[in-house]
């Protein structure tokens, strides 16, 4: 039998999680006792386990009054394994927006949804609402497994697809907390109405496989301390790379036979985001293939994994404890070592796989049976109503009227399926209506294949802006771009409020990621489609030096370059040491030869929108109506 203790690190305590997570009577305390109370927040305690709920408790930076108490709200995180929204589910988070959050909902790049701005007085009655939707919240934070992702592509013509779908939602069930209080708690005890668990999953989780389970524990997998940190999982197809599959703590890769027929999974693991800004022990990595499994093992492989990061990961250092220092600590060949050991036999050879590539499926598509599916691109994943922009309320009248699924995709963006071709017309008359496009050739390409985290206000681990400032940013990007010639190019640009990673920049050819207030560590040479590391190229570039920072380097990339060679490829073949020598004397020139000064002004949040919003209606650039604007104020003052 495996004890489900701290990992065996001698001569060092225990973080102080750990004792929480002992203390906790599998999650029950002290949040159990601290929702009765009549107060605004819970106490640190109750916190970190509110995170296995699928609940971060935060505080509203843009409220902060000196002298009172922060402004606490909740934000909330449901848990859709490959992205399956059911329609019932999504009617009740729209309502649920409006009436206890903010009036938005977030996709998050993990195929779920976020509300915020939920008070702790409301946050109950939110929680059994989508449960009783058929959605749920559970371990969408913790130290557990969370959201399992796969494609989100309906195909109904292509098996592979499908069998991702089935075996993401197998292994989210299969790994799913199996304690009581999530239910205790938020339904006062009463049962879940979910669908069926296939009867394979259920025996698997209780069969021990060499150690893999611990006995007369209430979580049989994850015993006591659950995991050491947070444990990702994905499951994709050949060439697929929707998913970010590098990133992932564990990724099973579908193979079928000549007849499509499911076979087995070729297995990565060991991959994972997050850093802290001048801590060089910890690091972004990429996960290394393993090996491959017939598919009757499949189950049983995940949870020798799950059970070697258990009993293995550092639980003395929290920076030190996802599967990827695991892994780069001991070597594959160890880690693959250990994993046989719970497999009960040595896992098979890795099949040969096709170059991986990266897709959004935006826009109408066949998928496979005579109905259609439409992808439709949102901003940042926040579903909103702004203006003469109404997706909130264009999606809320498609799910009514039409009755369709959705499926959330990795890069935030959501996928309406199962569509009869008649009602495609009405469908594009709703959206239009309501201001929203379903043609991805007219989005901006810098826009449709970039993502940005929430960070401020409501993220407390931010240091900057993300969500509210990548706009301007690809603005300012495409301009200079624009006037240095490059008009045709873009790139996958990713921005975070700190360096967790959570939009996953270390994958995107131009990253940025908060390091300071105003100010981003610049992160280049990621792949189009994300299947290399980006390097960190500076640590500290201030928002209103963006464009004399750049410049340099789109310069040399337009004169350097190979014939269609992308910009991440390009940083990742001349290497930074040449791009910076080329920046150090790179002089920038106007149309006469002389020295250009560029300066900026500030706008307040406000103007800024509604000069984005004139802007767009009249087909001018900003600069150009702000031109024009002071132009005409400054004649009136003379």
């Amino acid at each position: 039998m495996v004890k489900s203790a701290p990992s065996p690190i001698t001569n060092r305590k225990p973080s102080k999680l750990e004792g929480i997570k002992e203390n906790s009577n599998f999650l029950r305390e002290p949040v159990a006792t601290e929702i009765l109370q009549d107060t605004t927040h819970f106490t640190e305690n109750a916190v970190q386990l509110l995170k296995y709920h699928g609940s971060y408790q935060q505080d509203n930076r843009d409220n902060r009054t000196k002298g009172q108490e922060k402004d606490y709200q909740f934000m909330l995180r449901t848990k859709n394994p490959g992205g399956l929204v059911p329609q019932q589910l999504y009617l009740a988070l729209d309502k649920l927006a409006d009436e206890y959050g903010n009036h938005t909902l977030r996709v998050t790049t993990r195929q779920g949804f976020q509300m915020h701005g939920i008070l702790k007085k409301n946050l109950k009655t939110a929680i059994a609402t989508i449960v009783k939707n058929l959605g749920t919240t559970l371990g969408a934070c913790g130290d557990i497994n969370r959201n399992v992702m796969a494609p989100p592509a309906p195909f109904k013509n292509r098996p592979e697809y499908q069998y991702a779908w089935e075996y993401a939602q197998n292994i989210a069930d299969l790994l799913s907390a199996q304690t009581g209080a999530y239910y205790e708690i938020w339904l006062d005890g009463e049962k879940a109405i979910s669908a069926e668990e296939d009867p394979e999953v259920k025996a698997a989780r209780q069969r021990n496989g060499n150690g893999t389970i611990i006995h007369n524990n209430e979580e049989p997998i994850y015993g006591t301390y659950y995991m050491p940190r947070k444990f990702k999982i994905c499951v994709t197809v050949p060439g697929d790379n929707s998913v970010d599959l590098y990133s992932q703590d564990l990724t099973l890769v579908v193979i079928t036979n000549k007849k499509k027929q499911l076979e087995g999974f070729n297995i990565f693991a060991g991959g994972g985001l997050g850093r802290t800004h001048g801590k060089e022990e910890t690091f972004a990595r990429l996960a290394d293939p393993i090996g491959y499994v017939a598919k009757d093992d499949v189950y049983d492989i995940v949870k020798a994994i799950v059970a070697t990061q258990r009993d293995y990961g550092d639980r003395t250092d929290r920076r030190h404890a996802r599967l990827k220092y695991l892994i780069n600590d001991w070597g594959v060949d160890k880690f693959r070592t250990q994993v046989e050991e719970y497999f009960g036999k040595p896992v098979e050879a890795f099949k040969p796989l096709p170059e991986f590539k990266y897709h959004d499926f935006l826009g109408w598509n066949e998928q496979g049976d005579g109905k259609l599916f439409l992808g439709i691109s949102i901003d940042n994943g926040r579903i909103k109503d702004e203006g003469s922009f109404q997706l909130k309320t264009a999606l809320r009248e498609i799910v009514e009227q039409f009755n369709l699924p959705i499926r959330l995709t990795p890069n935030h963006n959501l996928i309406f399926y199962d569509i009869e071709p008649d009602s495609k017309e009405a469908i594009q008359e709703i959206l239009s209506r309501h201001g929203v496009g379903d043609d991805p050739t007219k989005i901006e390409p810098l826009v449709r294949y970039a993502m940005a985290c929430p960070a401020l206000p409501t993220c407390g681990l931010a240091v900057t802006e993300s969500e509210r400032a990548i706009p301007g940013i690809l603005e300012r990007i495409r301009a200079l771009l624009d006037k240095l010639g490059l008009q045709k190019e873009h790139f996958v640009v990713r921005m975070t409020g700190c360096p967790n990673g959570c939009a996953r920049p270390y994958l995107a050819e131009l990253g940025f990621v908060g390091s300071a207030p105003e100010s981003y560590q610049l992160w280049l040479g990621g792949s189009p489609n994300q299947t290399r590391l980006a390097q960190p190229y500076t640590d500290k570039l201030h928002h209103n030096d963006l464009e004399s920072f750049l410049e340099p380097i789109f310069v040399y990339f337009k004169k350097s370059r190979k014939s269609k060679e992308s910009f991440g490829d390009f940083c990742d073949r001349v290497g930074f040491d040449t791009i910076r020598e080329f920046a150090a004397t790179y002089e920038p020139q106007t149309a006469n030869g002389a020295n250009k000064s560029r300066h900026r002004v500030n706008l307040k949040e406000e103007v800024y929108s509604k000069l984005k919003e004139v802007a767009e209606s009249q087909g001018k650039p900003m600069t150009q109506l702000v031109t024009e604007a002071l132009e005409v104020y400054f004649q009136n003052l003379s």
